[in-house]
Parts: structure tokens; sequence; C-alpha cells
């Protein structure tokens, strides 16, 4: 007892000793317990709250789209086997003018059933009062407006905005906020814009009425019984909505909320896991080397436990514990960090997705998982040196370790003469080569810090290469307008008269299934000019294509899903409109950032196609200044659906999403400085505490403070030399690799290291190793060469 006493009073002994170490090591591990926290904390949090809005909105499986059906098919449709229930319902696409505000917004406007309750996608008030029965008179519609849209806005009870519904002008009076489980996320083109995008609750009867689509419907959603096949199902509603200018239904992985949503937490837990998996790793690298080292300064107190008593156990044990009070103290601090970070990135949540509830909390689970990746890297860290301690005898720790080997070192052969007139350099290089696991690990623990800066620094480069990419390389055009149908080519010389307008182009955009041997996608072959200009193909290096030929362009992504190569055959059956399919040939793959695209020749789809020369939207050019002219015109063409400027949904991504990104960045930044940090000042003060005996020798012989400071702090920068390139590299293959794994349908983090990451990765462990020969050189100066020298008595 009175042994194990004094091994805890050693215990507070080494811990007050090397403070400064622990805490940094503390710290490496309170960044991957953190980051772990952080981010799979939010996602679960995401994860429940969407699970709880979907049971409690009753979310359809399967959703489809038809021209216009009589309300009587909805019987038919419920008698699918496999289909529990049906609801259909009016939906329309409008644009929206707001008062003092010439922005370009799209509106959703959805028929709500005064007379039946929702039994599917149920609309959630959350503030106002329900619509009522006059909704339509005089022009007027009430309105709930979702809730994304009009905090954004800044739309309330009471509030008006006008919409051009079916050519007419209506207006359209909020008396309700609502959400809905189809709208999670809400946004244009697969990027949220809260901003540009809204969707309206109205009266169906009045929706109806403005659209002569009485006793009729446009779009149905289903629930599937227990147990049921969802793809036997769609087939069978296929074949029944078909005739009523039917889409093909689509289950949740299609439907666009669903999708971002789903797509959001596959990226977050990826990075959850795959991140603090390596700040660990660099933890218990860390700790090998501490405790290792730990153990070789103090092999005489081993030997004299040893020789008083002690068993290989107890002083195993003794170790084990320095190491678990380290790690422990970094779980606490990665914990509370985590909870904290994983607040914010909830907040964050919040802004792009919408729930009636939503609440940030640490699992129990989570906790759980946390403890054990902790004592997992504490022993994991510490195995080796724990072994090589009890397999010490009294014997040979008693005995000082032998005297290295001191010869002309290979580096000093390839130095030359230069080398030769200056003893430090020498004794330097000596050193190093004289142990080179010890300095290869040093090297490598470096390199692996300027890895990880790179990997915290590197979404940062990916969105603005995206931004770049999709707003400046591809969308060259400044409004992109688009109509309620297929309308003939013709109608871009009007849209050439518009204010400011320079240039037009025209697009046909089709939604198709494209099928190829037993695989088949759902996806929109983009028609557009065969040289465009005004919007062009651009893969993820930059690089420009064209769909001049006779066959697709095809994401690189969506080829591998159906197993194409370039040459191969595809067939394409078109979704909308009457049943039609063709053959096309695909004639190369690009890699796109977004999306699984396919593009031709507007002229030759409207071939295949078999129709005449016509569009479905039209990219216009305009001269500086005249944007809200020629928006303001589009508004008053009757064919037109709608219309968005790249200016203002540039600018409403960049103050959401780009800014979104950016946060998570700079948090992964600076987990990733930390470790940094924790490297180079661990590496600094093992080699010092390792060193000491030599140093003190060196300054009884005559050497001043600054030439003793010079032979560590030499090794230290010759360390950093040489690990800054094998970092770069390691951070090149990391970014490569976790670009692979966060790799979706609709989107591929482009893999781009700008210089400016590279300098700042190098500028981070630079800073921590001059901090770190601050704190060396000022331990040497104090160093007490009397006690340093006794050690080896």
């Amino acid at each position: 007892m009175a042994m194990l006493k004094a091994l805890d009073r050693k215990l507070l002994r080494d811990l007050r000793g090397m403070w400064s170490q622990a805490l940094t090591i503390a710290l490496v591990v309170a960044s991957g317990i953190g980051g772990f926290i952080t981010t799979l904390s939010a996602v679960n949090s995401l994860s429940l709250a969407r699970e709880a809005f979907y049971a409690e909105g009753h979310f359809a499986d399967v959703f489809a789209a038809v021209k216009r059906a009589p309300d009587s098919l909805a019987a038919v449709l419920r008698e699918v086997p496999g289909v529990a229930d049906v609801q259909t319902t009016t939906e329309e696409v409008v644009r929206i003018t707001l008062p003092d505000s010439s922005d370009p917004v799209i509106g959703q406007l959805i028929g709500l059933d005064r007379r039946e309750p929702q039994r599917m996608n149920r609309v959630t008030l959350r503030s106002g009062r329900a619509l009522s029965a006059s909704a339509g008179q005089g022009g007027v519609m009430e309105a709930w407006v979702s809730e994304a849209f009009a905090t954004a806005r800044g739309l309330k009870a009471g509030s008006s905005v006008s919409a051009l519904v079916n050519g007419k002008r209506r207006t359209l009076r909020v008396v309700g906020i609502a959400l809905s489980p189809e709208y999670i996320f809400a946004g244009l083109f697969g990027m949220p814009d809260q901003r540009g995008f809204g969707v309206f609750w109205v009266d169906r009867d009045a929706l109806s009425a403005a659209y002569d689509m009485g006793g009729a419907f446009n779009r149905v959603a289903v629930k599937l019984a227990p147990q049921a096949d969802e793809n036997v199902v769609i087939d069978a509603l296929a074949q029944r909505l078909a005739r009523y200018g039917g889409r093909a239904p689509n289950g949740r992985e299609h439907q666009t909320s669903h999708a971002m949503l789903d797509s959001e937490m596959k990226v977050q837990t990826v990075m959850g896991t795959v991140l603090p998996a390596i700040f660990l790793l660099v933890a218990a690298f860390l700790l090998n080397v501490v405790v290792s080292r730990l153990v070789a300064t103090q092999r005489g107190q081993i030997a004299a436990l040893k020789a008083l008593g002690c068993d290989n156990r107890a002083i195993g044990w003794h170790y084990l514990k320095l190491v678990l009070a380290i790690v422990s103290l970094g779980l606490v601090l990665g914990l509370l960090l985590g909870d904290v970070l994983g607040g914010l990135f909830s907040r964050l949540y919040t802004e792009v997705f919408r729930f009636p509830h939503f609440v940030h909390r640490v699992g129990p689970q989570l906790i759980g998982i946390s403890v054990g990746l902790t004592l997992f890297t504490a022993v994991f860290g510490t195995f080796n040196a724990l072994i090589a301690t009890v397999r010490l005898t009294p014997a040979e720790a008693m005995r000082p370790p032998s005297p290295g080997n001191y010869r002309p070192a290979f580096s000093e052969r390839l130095l030359g003469a230069w080398g030769q007139h200056r003893p430090a350099v020498r004794m330097v290089l000596r050193n190093m080569e004289r142990r080179p696991l010890r300095t290869g690990l040093s090297i490598v623990g470096v390199a692996a810090a300027v890895a990880i800066v790179i990997m915290g620094h590197f979404f940062r480069d990916a969105i603005d290469a995206i931004v770049d990419t999709q707003f400046n390389l591809a969308m060259r055009s400044d409004i992109s307008v688009w109509t309620t149908e297929a309308v003939p080519d013709r109608a871009r010389l009007e849209l050439a008269r518009l204010p400011g307008v320079t240039a037009v182009e025209s697009t046909r955009f089709v939604s198709v299934n494209l099928h190829h041997g037993h695989r088949s996608e759902r996806s929109q072959v983009r028609g557009y000019p065969a040289q465009p200009e005004l919007y062009r193909i651009i893969d993820a290096d930059g690089h420009a294509f064209a769909p001049s030929g006779g066959g697709l362009v095809m994401t690189d992504r969506l080829a591998e899903k159906l197993a194409l190569r370039p040459g191969d055959g595809v067939e394409v059956e078109v979704l909308e409109g009457k049943a039609r399919r063709f053959n096309v040939t695909l004639d190369r793959t690009v890699r796109e950032v977004m999306g699984l695209n396919a593009y031709m020749d507007r002229r030759v789809l409207n071939h295949l196609l078999g129709d005449d020369d016509v569009s479905t939207g039209f990219l216009l050019g305009l001269a500086r200044g005249h944007e809200e002219a020629a928006l303001k015109a589009t508004a008053q063409l009757p064919r037109v659906a709608g219309a968005f400027s790249k200016a203002t949904m540039l600018r409403n991504m960049q103050n959401l999403s780009a800014r979104n990104v950016r946060i998570m960045s700079t948090v992964l930044t600076m987990f990733a400085s930390i470790i940094a940090i924790g490297v180079v000042y661990n590496n600094a003060r093992i080699a010092l505490a390792e060193r000491e005996w030599e140093l003190a020798s060196l300054r009884v012989l005559g050497f001043t403070r600054a030439e003793v400071s010079a032979l560590l702090l030499g090794e230290l920068g010759l360390s950093i030399a040489l690990a800054l390139p094998i970092g770069m590299g390691l951070g090149w293959l990391l970014v490569h690799s976790v670009g692979a794994l966060l790799a979706n349908d609709q989107f591929l983090f482009p893999v781009v290291i700008r210089a400016r990451t590279f300098a700042g990765a190098a500028v981070v462990v630079l800073l921590a190793g001059a901090g770190s020969a601050l704190v060396v050189r000022r331990r040497i100066d104090q160093l007490d060469m009397v006690s340093a020298l006794k050690t080896r008595d």
C-alpha cells in the first residue's frame, strides 16, 4: 500500500513536471473527440428531427406528377397492390413579385383541401390562422408561406406579395407561416436559396379554378403498405398515370428535399468519423513517443522500484494511469467543446433545413463511443512503451544506455568541406542519423501535422473552386428564363429585344430515364447549342466541353452508375408529354462538380423527340446595369414561367451555403492547428529531455548557451524543413482520399489545394516551431548542470 502511494505521488510529480506536454497532448485528444462529437451530434440531432417530422407529417413514400388527371383516378390508384393510401392535389410554379424588391423569386403554389384533412405531407402551421372560405375572391388568394422564405424576406401575417397565376396577376395575402416535410430543404437547382424560392399553400378550389383544374389534379403522393416493394408499386403507378401525361413516379431518394438532407448527413458522417480518427491516431503517436522517452529517461527510477519489490503490473499500471490522466482531460475538454460546437453546427443547419422541433443534444451512445475511443487511444498509444517497461530488468535499467557509435555521417560526407568546418552542423547530422527511427518518427509526426492543416483549409478552397466553376466559367449568362411548356425557338427573338439584352441562347430540358442493360437512372437531358457561349459544360479541372456531336455528354458518375463507356449505346425513355423512346450513343464523359447530368445538342434532341425547333428555356447576356429592367420585362411575358438572376443566386448562396462551409472549415482548421502545435512542441520538449545530460556536459566543456541551443534547435529546424515537403505530399493524398469518400450523386468536392493553403500550413508549423524553440531555449538557459549531470552517476 505504501509503495502504491509512493507511485501515486510520483505520478503527480511527473504530471507537474511535464504539464505543458500533457496539456498539448490533451488538446490533441480534445480536438479528435471534439470533432467527433461536433459533427455526429449535429447529424444525429438532424436525423432525429427529420424522423420525428416525417412521422408527425406522414411524409409520403412515392411522388408523381401528371399533366391533368380526374379526381376519380385516385380510387384506381388506391387499388394498386402495395399502396396503402393516395392523396392528390394541384401544384403550380409561379413568378413572385415582392414589394420594394426587383429580385426574381420563384413560388411553388400548393392547393390545400379545407374540407378534408391532409393524410400525407401534413403542413404544420407555425403561426397565423386557417385559410378562409373566401379565398380567391377579388383576385386575392390567402396563403400560408414557408417559414424559411418568410424569415428571409421578412414576411408575416398580413403581408402581401404578387404572383403571376396562369398569366394573370394575383395577390397572395399571407395569413400564416408554415412548414412541410416535403420542403425541409428549399432551394433552386440543388442549392439552398431561401430568398429566391418560397412555398405558398393556398385553397385548392381557388388554385384549381385559376388553372381550370376543377375536378382534376396534377400531383399525387402515395403511402406504401408495410413490406411493399417500392419498385413494383412505382411501375404499376406509372402504367396507370401514363395516359394522363404522367412522369414516372419516384421514391424518396429522388425527392429533392429528402435527397439534399440525406446527402448532407452522409457527408457530415464521413467528416465526423474519418478526420477525428486521424486526429486520435496522431494523439496515439504522441502518447507513444512521450511515454517511450519518459521511460527511457526514468530507467534508474524503474530499476529502483523493481529492486524494492514493486512488480511489473504496478509499474505498468503507474504509467498507464499517467496516460489515462492526460487523455481523460482531453476527453472532458473534447466533450465540452463538441457540445458547444455541435450546437453551433446545429444552428447552421436550422438555417438550411427547417423543422418544427430541432434540439441539439449529445446522446449517451456518442459519449460512450467517445470514452471507448479515448481508452483505445491511450492503450494503443502506450502499449509498446508499457511492454518495454515490464520487460526491463533491474540490472539492465540501472546501467546507463550504451553510448552511441559516432562516426562521420552519410549526410556529412554529402556536405563535403562545408560540413567539415562546422562542428555544430556535424553534431546535429550525426545525432539524427545515429537514431534513424526516432528521427523518422519526429519527421513523420510534423509531416502529419502539415497534412492535417492542409485538410482543414481544403474545404474553403473547394467551395471557392465550386463558386468559380459554376458562376464564372460555366454560367456566363446574366439571366435564365424558362417557359411553361416547349415553345417555338423564334421566341428568343422577342427576348433579344428586351432592354439591355446583348445575347440569347436557347435550351431544352427533358426529364428522362436512361437505360443500359439492366441498369437505369432518372436524369434530365439538357439540350444546349452545339457551341454554347452563355452556359458551358465545365469539368472539375476547369476544362470546357461542348455537346457538338450527335450523342450524349454525360457526367462520369452517371456513366459509372449505368456501366457506360464512350461509344456505348443508351436507351432514353422520355418522362414528359407523350411516351417516347430513342437510342443514342454516349460520346464522352465529364467529371462535373454537381449532379448526374446528361447533355446533347438541342437541335439533335428535338429531332430525336420528333419535335420542331422548340425550346423550354433561354439564357440572356446583358449589358451592365440592365438586369433590373430586363427582369421586369420578362415578368410581362405570359409564357415565361420563371426567371433567375445569376448575381442574385450567387449572393444568396454566398450568404448561406458558402458561409456555413467556411465556418466549418475554420473549426476544422483550428483543430488541425492545435494538433500541429502539439506535435512540434512535444518533439522539441522530448528532445530536450533526452539530451539534457549531453547539453549540460557541453556547457561544462565551455560551450555557450547559444551554441548549445543551436545543437538542439538546429535538429528541430532540420526536422521541420524535411517534414514540410513530405507533409504537403501527405496532405495532397489525404485531400484526395477524403474527397473520394465525400463524393455522392449530388455533389463532388473538387480536389483543389491552392498555393495559399500550402503556405498557410507551412506558416502554422513554422510558428509552432518558433514558439517551441523559444520555450526550449528558455529551459536550456535555466538548465541546472549539476542536477543534469548527476542523473548518470
